[in-house]
């Protein structure tokens, strides 16, 4: 059984809104063959535009759901969550039960359901590495890394830093500002 944690910033979080996010979240259980004892982590988040942002994270034992969406509508993203949710279910399932039948292992980990047996579902992408580039990576800091990934072109740049001679990675955020990874 899923239980709910939902918040919002600068939105109230009204019975019927809570009402339809454990509506249509509650669907995904039935991929499952037991009962799930998780907590949905919904926040719903409301801009000065008047656009919405909802994020749900499903922590379970050996999965990790987590989706978020942006949308005028606040119901209309709920919808599109569990749609993008239900695929990573789906994608895992049939991760997992690859696994199994090359190992020739037992049953199933998801219940069988008429979703899950779709055509989309058995034509879940094969992971292919079509190219492969090899570099040196020249010491700088990260505002040189930054500027070498704008004139590439590119959302990310993998550089060493030249004070601490740690790989480091800079990346474009959906929010057009910058995030940086640094490695130990």
């Amino acid at each position: 059984m899923l239980d709910f944690n939902i918040r919002g910033e600068n939105i109230e979080v009204t019975p019927a809104i809570r009402e339809h996010i454990e509506k249509k979240v509650e669907k995904i259980e039935r991929y499952f063959n037991e009962d799930i004892n998780a907590t949905a982590h919904v926040n719903l988040k409301v801009y000065n535009d008047k656009q919405t942002k909802v994020e749900i994270t499903i922590p379970m034992k050996n999965l990790t759901l987590r989706a978020e969406e942006r949308h005028a509508d606040m119901y209309a993203a709920i919808d599109l969550i569990v749609d993008k949710l239900e695929r990573q279910i789906r994608k895992h399932k049939t991760k997992v039960n690859r696994k199994f039948r090359e190992r020739e292992g037992a049953g199933l980990y998801f219940a069988a359901t008429e979703a899950a047996a779709s055509p989309e579902a058995s034509s879940e992408e094969e992971y292919e590495v079509v190219r492969t580039k090899q570099f040196d990576l020249k010491p700088m800091d990260e505002e040189e890394a930054i500027l070498q990934m704008n004139l590439l072109g590119h959302d990310f740049f993998i550089y060493t830093d030249a004070e601490t001679d740690g790989t480091n990675i800079v990346y474009k955020r959906k929010n057009g500002k910058y995030g940086l990874i640094e490695t130990n």
